[in-house]
């Protein structure tokens, strides 16, 4: 593909849920000073009403004003498909990060996303695909990027909805047996994410590939489990988010954040 409308691709940046990720020349009608933008065009057709309903959550999140949320840009259709663009930020994320980082950039990463993942709920908006790939990394920490949109590209869709088997591990539980997502449930992907940043490990082991069934039985019939080695206190915050009861978990992604910062030196 060699670009879309008036954006012209320079390299694709890799697959994400419903779509893929390429790097553009910026248009010159973009109020952009910066000369790439990242656009991300989703997989087959979307239909008008798919299209309005896609677009107004977009605005909704471009609206939400926080320096740890990714700047949108720009949002169209055209032959029917689907895109969005937004800033292009190079230095990978918390899946493909493109330097070794350490702990405390780890644990600032994951802050900054919770952060950005409050100003969305106070704004009423619940980000539903919060993960290490979209968290993307900044020389200040991170910036979360690609609300989740699958369930307006695949309403009422439990399993398939969730996008890439990748992100199932991800997913509040209690998303996967039907529940409405919502504050605890981006609460619990943040403490999922900070687990796998800082150890590279899922909390349910290795998911069986190319199975979508076998892998979700397995995170809903299996308990968490944290990698040995992790930091007691660190392990504790992952404990803290993920509690089987809502109720239990931190009241907010800005706990979380506040809690994470308190242990980041400088």
């Amino acid at each position: 593909m060699e670009g879309i409308a008036d954006y012209e691709f320079v390299r694709s940046l890799g697959d994400g849920n419903h779509g893929e990720f390429f790097l553009a020349k910026t248009p010159s009608r973009l109020p952009v000073e910066a000369e790439l933008v990242a656009v991300k065009v989703l997989s087959g057709s979307t239909t008008q009403e798919v299209f309005r309903r896609a677009t107004r959550e977009l605005a909704a999140f471009a609206a939400v004003r926080s320096e740890f949320l990714v700047t949108l840009y720009d949002a169209g259709q055209q032959g029917g498909v689907f895109y969005y663009s937004m800033e292009y930020l190079p230095d990978g994320s918390l899946a493909e990060p493109a330097y070794l980082l350490d702990e405390s950039a780890t644990l600032r990463a994951v802050a900054h996303a919770a952060r950005a993942a409050h100003a969305l709920h106070e704004a009423g908006i619940v980000h539903r695909d919060i993960k290490p790939g979209n968290v993307l990394l900044h020389p200040e920490g991170g910036r979360l990027s690609d609300l989740g949109l699958s369930q307006v590209l695949a309403p009422g869709m439990t399993l398939t909805g969730m996008g890439s088997l990748g992100s199932i591990e991800f997913v509040d539980p209690d998303v996967l047996h039907g529940e409405p997502p919502s504050r605890a449930s981006d609460v619990y992907s943040l403490g999922v994410t900070l687990h796998y940043a800082l150890t590279q490990q899922g909390l349910h082991g290795e998911l069986p590939d190319h199975d979508p069934v076998l892998a979700l039985r397995k995170v809903l019939s299996s308990p968490p489990t944290i990698a040995p080695g992790l930091d007691e206190t660190l392990a504790d915050i992952v404990r803290w988010t993920i509690a089987a009861d809502r109720t239990e978990r931190p009241s907010s992604a800005l706990a979380v954040a506040e809690r994470l910062e308190s242990l980041v030196t400088a």
